[in-house]
């Protein structure tokens, strides 16, 4: 039976994919290759749009004729680091048990990958009214970067699809709205000095310390005063410290400190005005510091900037999803997506993928087979529904 073969197909592929250590730090050329060979082994061209290193790439593939407006299954190819993890498996060789494929990336999200793949002989062999796009992306794990690079290549090729389904583990639910994420470093540069010259220095840790109590406030604020979307589970934008380091000894007065925060916002809230409130108080600390060392600063780098994602619940393309998962649920999720950076270049956007996101980053992640199972009834939903009617124009 072709849902059979279609499953097992799955199955064997996502093996494959997981074995490709794709973690964001490490190059994913090996698994684009393959995924481009295999694709060409279908007679379907790809398009590769690389980094500024040639060290990994996006895969953009069309089955069908280009006349019209495509349907994009969107997906990213690299994973989180297994360091630390306790594994009862090897991360990168997928064990099969009890119904489910463990493996890192199993359900973040390679099992999405490998059953948009193993669809493909019947979209190639159905009269499609609209072409199908596969989009797989790199480095989204550290904040969306590759789907940037993609989205300038279609541009630049005058490729503008009609629609996008980006297959997060959503437990096949459709979701129309996630926040969006910008990572900043700040880097406090002082003076230092003997500990017992203390008043005549710059103590950048203290400063930090300043500005790090400044961010706190403003998440504060945040969560007393919204704004405020009951759709997520945390319902406000949020801003947090994760990482910090500075200093050289005790008795030493700090000359540098760095820190690492993290927004989270909502799609009402701009993440800019944020970092714009913080900055007029480093401002504030950049002047006292200069009254001590001309030579002080405070300084901001943006690691990682995805966008936020805010589809109309009763956008065409919410209603397609929800036709096609069989479930009228809509959702919003806090992890950011391509999906964001997608809808911003005018391509229509939702969430909807196998398995289960709270099962993603961690050890012995994994996806269930029955949620593969559901994720193919969407995709063949969607190619039947390809050969009756243009979907999205």
């Amino acid at each position: 039976m072709p849902q059979i073969k279609t499953l097992h197909d799955t199955i064997e592929l996502l093996k494959t994919l997981v074995g490709f250590d794709t973690t964001s730090r490490e190059s994913n050329l090996g698994m684009i290759e393959f995924l481009r060979d295999h694709l060409r082994s279908l007679g379907i061209d790809a398009r590769l749009s690389y980094d500024a290193e040639r060290r990994k790439a996006n895969l953009f593939a069309t089955v069908g004729q280009t006349g019209r407006p495509g349907i994009v299954l969107c997906g990213h190819t690299d994973v989180v680091p297994v360091d630390g993890q306790a594994w009862d498996t090897d991360p990168f060789v997928a064990h099969l048990a009890g119904g489910r494929i463990y493996g890192r990336g199993a359900v973040d999200m390679k099992g999405f990958i490998a059953a948009s793949l193993a669809s493909l002989p019947e979209f190639l062999s159905a009269p499609l009214h609209q072409p199908l796009h596969l989009a797989f992306t790199y480095d989204e794990e550290i904040g969306c970067v590759g789907v940037q690079t993609l989205i300038r290549d279609l541009q630049q090729a005058g490729i503008q699809p009609a629609g996008c389904f980006v297959g997060e583990p959503t437990r096949m639910q459709v979701m129309t709205g996630h926040k969006g994420m910008r990572v900043t470093r700040c880097r406090v540069h002082g003076l230092e000095a003997h500990s017992s010259m203390a008043p005549e220095a710059v103590n950048a840790i203290e400063y930090a310390g300043r500005m790090i109590e400044r961010i706190r406030q403003v998440a504060g604020k945040l969560r007393a005063e919204g704004p405020f979307d009951p759709a997520y589970k945390i319902a406000h934008t949020t801003l947090q410290t994760g990482m910090i380091q500075g200093g050289t000894a005790a008795n030493i007065v700090p000359r540098d400190c760095e820190f690492v925060f993290d927004c989270r916002t909502l799609p009402q809230n701009q993440s800019d005005e944020l970092i714009v409130q913080i900055e007029a108080y480093a401002d504030e600390l950049r002047a006292e510091m200069r009254k001590i060392s001309t030579q002080a600063d405070i300084s901001f780098e943006t690691l990682a900037d995805a966008a936020a994602l805010d589809t109309a619940d009763d956008a065409p393309i919410a209603y397609l999803g929800r036709a096609l998962a069989r479930n009228n649920l809509i959702g919003r999720v806090s992890f950011a997506t391509d999906a964001g950076w997608l809808h911003q270049a005018g391509i229509p956007c939702v969430v909807v993928g196998p398995g289960d996101i709270e099962v993603a980053h961690k050890p012995n992640e994994f996806i269930e087979i029955s949620q593969i199972e559901e994720c193919l009834g969407f995709i063949t939903r969607l190619r039947e529904r390809m050969t009756q009617e243009i979907l999205l124009a």
